[in-house]
């Protein structure tokens, strides 16, 4: 579809009004972005609404200081409207996805005569059970209950929120409307383990069958779904549904144009929605769980039923998956060469190419023939449970059994069901996997996955042994160790249209890492939008002398002396550390010679850190916030609220990461140098990112200290330095 002279006059006169109603001024780089993306779209042919044109996706960096938020919105929701697609727009966080939802939709509303709707679309876990959280009460205050309750499948209880005060204020809330039963709108944290308490998923959820359907937060919050112009979503869950197939909760992708704001996240979030991994003794644990609620449900099937046979069958199967998972453990836990880190009591061992050792194998094989059984099983009897809903039929189970034990049989298959993916991962062949992921759309009408001869790396697959100070376990994982086939198949190849923005997407000025780990289309276009920041003019990058190298033992000491100077005289300081153990070594030695001045991210809360390092500003009192890794890339502090960023040393990943250690494996295997192909680019837009924690508004100024020699005295610092912003530099021979 070419654009129309209608759409281009609503994107035009669009960015006139919101420019007018706020009372700003164009920014050239927004103008920019907004052409290019409009221009992206307009290009994309179709026939009948199927997009006919090769997969193609429009990359846009842009800095801080852009409005890329409002750019991208401005040049897609005419397009999109024009099309008769959904925009889907998809955040790494759930914090953007509020504030796209909260405020700037609204706003973009308010002053533009555009006219759309929108909704948010969170993952079902995100959202309060009624029914899960009137069982946590029920079973609470009886504890002579013969279903078997569903937090006792939860692991540990916490203290405060977690008990039944809690539970109680939860549901006032909720019944008041004070609280929309969205988690992230409870005005505190919710610990993990408390939550789980009282959500639910797809498998434990009864849908329409259930009493508080008509009540239910998360289907209250969908209701829009199918009606809105815009939808905003997460990549969590983007995945998630992809996962399913595409369409199962968002719209198909064939049906949407996506948009993926702070992209740069999009691979690993891939990695970590397409890995598995099963605990071995847990796992035991949980079996035992199961039996236990089979003995508790055996009295509410009648014999000789479906349901009880099926329940014999379950029985069975487990107790042939504890047999096997026992045998897995034995043969790792004795020919495996462990090498114990006794400060994180652990060991960690990676199978080099993903191949696993002969016997090791076979047992797995073993392990996923009876798992699957027991995920059959367990559907099954599911199934029966779903069926006593249906009041047009006879059914041998009651619907009172059917409504207490579908979600309890429901979280027992989900388990069992993420249990069969390692299972299934590590029974196949490393030859096989990559022979499936060459030809992953072969024969689905879709163009082909990737270039003719593309291989990707075989999965990861490593074990951990962990011990505790009354137990111990082995935990196998298994990962794809490049996100490229999975995104290129499932998302990029069937999607109408994508767009990937955000302020670090090339690294060392190139974006050949995001091209080969998100598996861009080779029809894709780049752009990286010029910053309205006068960088020279607004901050300094300086490399002071130091006579200790990061990988020197004296550095950590060498740190403790040069801190307080560099941070003397300043009202805002952030100090970056890569271990959060040298953090608090700094920490111990410094803070009691300079009380009420240092805040690490471990004290409290981010939020409240923040708030209190703000605070210790506008009082006038001089404050200094050390972080690592995401304060080095999360965090917003303008104006005054920061002045000097010091970075203690250049952020290099840990080596002993099993994914990126497999990468460079494969990258090693194919001739390359997985130092300059993987790490320096990967440590390049770390830095960045933590260096654009520095200058926020076109107002800001301030200077970053670099503490790490290596940046000049290294071959590759010289790239490092050169990808940063054009500050001005000073730097000590």
């Amino acid at each position: 579809m070419a654009l129309t002279d209608e759409t281009k006059q609503q994107i035009q006169q669009g960015y006139r009004d919101v420019l007018a109603g706020k009372d700003i001024r164009a920014r050239y780089g927004q103008r920019l972005m907004i052409a290019e993306i409009a221009r992206y779209m307009g290009d994309i042919t179709d026939n009948d609404g199927q997009r006919t044109s090769p997969p193609a996706t429009c990359v846009v960096e842009a800095g801080t200081g852009t409005g890329k938020t409002l750019a991208y919105l401005i040049a897609a929701i005419p397009v999109a409207k024009a099309l008769g697609k959904t925009l889907v727009i998809s955040t790494a966080t759930v914090a953007l996805q509020d504030q796209i939802v909260l405020k700037d939709l609204p706003d973009l509303k308010k002053h533009s005569k555009m006219d759309f709707s929108w909704t948010l679309a969170k993952g079902r876990g995100r959202y309060l059970c009624m029914s899960r959280l009137e069982a946590r009460l029920h079973d609470e205050g009886n504890g002579d209950s013969d279903t078997m309750p569903l937090f006792l499948l939860d692991g540990p209880q916490g203290e405060e929120p977690g008990t039944r005060a809690f539970f109680e204020e939860m549901l006032a809330s909720y019944g008041s409307r004070e609280w929309d039963g969205d988690r992230d709108h409870w005005p505190e944290q919710i610990p993990d383990d408390v939550w789980r308490q009282v959500t639910t998923d797809h498998r434990q959820c009864t849908n329409r069958h259930c009493s508080y359907f008509d009540s239910c937060a998360f289907f209250d919050a969908r209701k829009d779904l199918d009606d809105a112009d815009i939808v905003v979503a997460n990549h969590d869950l983007v995945l998630a549904d992809l996962a399913l197939g595409g369409g199962a909760i968002l719209p198909e992708p064939e049906n949407a144009l996506f948009i993926f704001d702070e992209a740069h996240h999009l691979p690993a979030k891939a990695l970590n929605h397409f890995a598995a991994s099963v605990p071995l003794n847990s796992t035991r644990q949980w079996l035992k769980q199961l039996s236990q609620a089979l003995a508790k449900m055996q009295p509410y099937l009648a014999p000789s039923t479906q349901g009880a046979k099926t329940l014999d069958r379950i029985s069975s199967a487990s107790r042939e998956v504890d047999l096997a998972i026992a045998s897995v453990y034995e043969e790792a836990e004795d020919n495996t060469g462990w090498e114990f880190n006794e400060e994180r009591r652990s060991a960690q061992w990676r199978y080099p190419e993903g191949e696993l050792p002969e016997r090791l194998a076979e047992l797995a094989a073993e392990a996923r023939i009876a798992t699957a059984n027991l995920v059959r099983h367990l559907g099954s009897l599911a199934d029966e449970l779903q069926g006593a809903f249906d009041e047009r039929k006879e059914h041998e189970i009651d619907r009172d059994t059917a409504e207490a034990w579908f979600p309890v049989i429901g979280s027992f298959h989900s388990r069992s069901e993420e249990q069969l993916r390692l299972w299934a991962a590590w029974s196949e062949q490393t030859g096989a996997v990559q022979k499936q992921a060459e030809t992953e759309t072969e024969g689905s009408g879709e163009p082909e996955a990737r270039p003719a001869g593309y291989r990707s790396p075989p999965p990861a697959r490593w074990a951990l042994k962990q011990r505790w100070d009354h137990a111990e376990d082995i935990t196998l994982y298994s990962s794809p160790v490049l996100a490229d086939n999975l995104l290129h198949s499932r998302l990029w190849s069937r999607a109408y249209g994508a767009v990937l923005t955000s302020a670090t997407l090339t690294a060392l000025g190139r974006f050949d890492r995001l091209r080969t780990r998100a598996g861009l289309p080779e029809a894709t276009r780049y752009l990286v939008v010029p910053s309205s920041f006068r960088y020279s003019e607004m901050a300094t990058v300086e490399v002071p002398a130091m006579s200790a190298m990061p990988t020197d033992d004296a550095f950590s000491n060498e740190l403790i002396e040069r801190l307080p100077g560099l941070w003397a005289g300043e009202k805002a300081t952030l100090v970056l550390f890569t271990s959060r153990r040298q953090m608090q070594q700094v920490r111990d030695a410094l803070a009691p010679e300079y009380p009420e001045l240092i805040i690490t991210q471990d004290d409290m809360a981010k939020g409240e850190v923040l708030r209190q390092h703000c605070s210790r500003v506008d009082e006038g009192r001089p404050s200094v916030l050390f972080g690592v890794a995401s304060f080095a890339e999360g965090i917003d502090l303008p104006g005054k609220y920061l002045h000097h960023v010091v970075i203690t040393r250049l952020p290099f990943s840990v080596p002993d990461d099993p994914i990126e250690a497999s990468l460079a494996e494969w990258v090693t295997q194919r001739g390359g140098n997985p130092f300059m192909e993987i790490t320096v680019p990967d440590a390049s837009i770390k830095l960045v990112q933590a260096v654009g924690r520095l200058l926020r508004t076109e107002n800001d100024t301030g200077r970053v200290t670099i503490l790490d020699r290596r940046i000049i005295a290294r071959r590759y610092g010289q790239l490092l330095l050169d990808a940063l912003p054009p500050f001005r530099r000073i730097i000590e021979r």
